[in-house]
């Protein structure tokens, strides 16, 4: 049976693309928000770090009203490390409105989620976003967009796909390109008419798989997904299963029930099947998890999530400057809260270091899952340790086996030379290279995943700002042998104290320094890089010898070139496989893994 006043849908699309915008303007359309009502851009970009890196991160669920029909929209991560939480949600809607740009068409992470909704047999409307950009190509990209559907092996049906062209930032969607620019009324009818309704049979025990789970201080842990079949209600006893685990099923009551309504989840005493719902009430609901009837326990499938590429090791502070600026310190502190963050992010692993005391082996699908991660963990101020990136390596027929990122590269045609050989040299193979419009070359690179971690600021210099670089994960391939990660070496602190405009005047002539006048320094950290390949040890605390002749305030002639202050994707990039970046709420400092020099010469030298 089917529920004809629901939809659900997902928008997917690379990053950039306008999901979040085309989000918005369908929530302002529906007459979600009041007509004098002050709404932020990207509205559903809730979390700190998604409104200042302007990305999406994690999934989150939205409701909007047309012609009496509930659309529940799911709005998705463009990142390719954030592709976990696509794969999760997927499970919910019956189609999807794949956003495209109608500049730059058909990216990385356009193909890997068109691929996981036909994988998932899901309808597809092709929504043309951003015509009204000047170098727009909406017609290319629709036969590009075909192409794609064709490579993926899309069924007759699929390819038969609507297409919609929109400009969300504008407010309008059109069916044909020469119609009239309104409003999105266009992809509203096509939604409706297009994407089927929710099946389901209200009579048959509930059934209700949880695809994401969310958190609120007042009501604890709060479970995400669609009811399958029957029907939930507050205060209903039911059954928690899992379809990957077999502990025998467990009693829970449901003390809270929402559905959604725009931006707000709203109480319901019961929802029916079709419909996308939250549930609280539950204290170790999982994503994976079905809910369901008393009388039949019957655990519902889950996705499997794609495996991690990429592992750090986090590890408790042991500087010199250990503890001062962290509230929580200790490894049960640091292991409690990576554990944690399990129950909401299905594509991360933690695994204790074996023969490693206060140490844990994190593993995500790359440098950006990671750092996002670190940065959440450093607000809740936490203090700890981690180590450079390293990939994870399969073993397959005895061989050893490699993660492969397909990496899309647009840079000035001038810049594309330099491009080439920094990623030839990291074992990039180029696959394709066209012009594209306004002065730019678009490169098609496989290369393995450890090229490119710390790759992402060497590549900033050589396209002086100007290039873009998309990357997917590609699969596994056979070891391609070794890559030298960074041809530089770092200036070592030499002593502890405070590093002066001394110390600092005479070590800038050795490299670019890291750090400014009144820092606190220890033996074994890092201040700056050496052009140089070998490391340095300079005295940044050192002052000048007073005579009667000098006076002290003689420094302040001293002119200090300003310190390079790398953010933390820059310093998780710089550091080498002897190096760690030590995080503390207020700062991040890089430091050698041994900070004796004698120990660290010694362990060289082996």
């Amino acid at each position: 049976m089917q529920q004809e006043n629901i939809r659900n849908i997902a928008i997917i699309a690379h990053v950039d693309h306008g999901k979040t915008t085309l989000v918005d303007e369908l929530l302002k359309q529906s007459g979600t928000f009041r007509e004098n009502q002050d709404v932020a851009e990207r509205v559903m970009d809730s979390n700190d770090i998604e409104r200042e890196r302007g990305i999406t991160i994690l999934a989150k669920n939205t409701a909007v009203e047309y012609k009496g029909v509930k659309i529940n929209i799911i709005d998705t991560p463009g990142h390719a490390d954030f592709g976990g939480e696509v794969e999760r949600v997927l499970k919910m809607v019956s189609g999807v409105v794949l956003v495209v740009d109608a500049f730059e068409g058909v990216m990385p992470q356009t193909k890997f989620v068109l691929q996981k909704a036909l994988d998932m047999d899901l309808d597809v409307i092709v929504c043309i976003n951003k015509i009204d950009r000047p170098d727009a190509r909406p017609e290319e990209i629709v036969d590009e967009t075909l192409e794609l559907l064709m490579d993926l092996d899309a069924d007759e049906h699929q390819l038969d796909c609507p297409f919609i062209y929109a400009s969300a930032k504008s407010g309008y969607a059109l069916e044909n390109l020469g119609d009239e620019k309104k409003d999105l009324t266009p992809l509203f009818e096509c939604i409706v008419n297009n994407i089927p309704a929710p099946e389901g049979d209200f009579s048959a025990p509930a059934q209700m798989l949880i695809s994401t789970i969310d958190y609120n201080e007042f009501t604890g842990r709060v479970g995400i997904g669609k009811i399958d079949n029957g029907s939930l209600k507050v205060n209903g006893e039911v059954n928690i299963v899992n379809h990957h685990d077999d502990t025998p099923p467990k009693r829970v009551r449901i003390t809270k029930l929402y559905t959604f309504e725009g931006l707000k989840k709203v109480d319901c005493d019961v929802a029916g099947c079709g419909d996308i719902v939250a549930v609280s009430g539950i204290s170790d609901l999982k994503i994976g998890d079905t809910i369901c009837d008393l009388s039949s326990p019957e655990a519902i499938p889950f996705q499997k999530i794609s495996e991690p590429t990429i592992s750090m090791d986090f590890m408790v502070n042991d500087s010199p400057l250990a503890g001062r600026e962290g509230k929580f310190v200790t490894s049960r502190h640091i292991r409690d809260r990576l554990f944690k963050e399990l129950n909401t992010d299905v594509s991360l692993r933690v695994e204790e270091t074996p023969g490693v005391e206060n140490s844990f082996k994190v593993s995500g699908r790359g440098e950006l899952h990671l750092s996002v991660l670190i940065e959440n963990m450093r607000r809740e101020g936490y203090e700890f340790a981690v180590s450079k990136a390293e990939v994870l390596y399969h073993e397959e027929n005895g061989k050893r086996m490699e993660p492969m990122e397909s990496a899309v590269i647009d840079v000035p045609d001038e810049f594309s030379g330099a491009v080439i050989q920094s990623l030839s040299e990291r074992k990039g193979e180029l696959k394709g290279m066209n012009p594209i419009n306004g002065g730019y070359t678009r490169l098609e690179f496989s290369i393995p995943a450890r090229g490119l971690i710390g790759y992402r600021g060497q590549f900033m210099t050589d396209t002086r700002g100007n290039g873009i670089l998309n990357t997917s994960f590609a699969g596994y391939e056979e070891y391609k042998g070794d890559i030298s990660y960074r041809k530089n070496g770092s200036l070592i602190a030499f002593e502890r104290g405070t590093a002066v405009a001394y110390g600092l005047f005479n070590a800038q002539d050795r490299g670019t320094l890291f750090i400014s006048p009144g820092e606190e320094v220890y033996a074994g950290m890092i201040i700056g890089e050496n052009p140089r390949t070998e490391d340095i040890e300079v005295n940044v605390c050192k002052t000048k010898h007073l005579t009667n002749t000098r006076a002290s305030g003689a420094d302040d002639a001293l002119k200090l070139v300003p310190p390079r202050i790398l953010s933390l994707e820059q310093a998780l990039d710089y550091i080498d496989t002897d190096e760690l970046l030590e995080i503390t709420p207020e700062s991040l400092r890089l430091r050698k893994k041994i900070l004796d020099s004698t120990a660290r010469y010694r362990a060289n030298k082996k």
